[in-house]
């Protein structure tokens, strides 16, 4: 009768024992879950920055090509220019 008393009392820390785990391996996993889930809104949060930066990268390229074509035509236009004076006056 006293093997059965000190089993039942062993198993019944052992469930307590168990109890106690799975309520901290919940807590843990809420914990984990919260950091996955916020670590995933920077991610998006990046992502848009990105973009953004993307975006900006395209308007200052396109905005750097226009501006070495006129670059481009304006050296063509001077040049023209000055070939066109010697051509009227003999020498610069």
């Amino acid at each position: 009768m006293e093997a059965i008393k000190k089993k039942m009392q062993m198993l019944k820390l052992d469930k307590e024992n168990a109890l106690d785990r799975a309520e901290q391996a919940e807590a843990e996993q809420k914990q984990a879950e919260e950091r996955s889930k916020q670590l995933e809104d920077e991610l998006a949060a990046m992502q848009k920055k990105l973009k953004g930066t993307e975006d900006e990268l395209d308007k200052y390229s396109e905005a750097l090509k226009d501006a070495q074509e006129k670059l481009e035509l304006a050296e063509k236009k001077a040049a023209d220019v000055r070939m066109g004076g010697r051509g009227q006056s003999g020498e610069l």
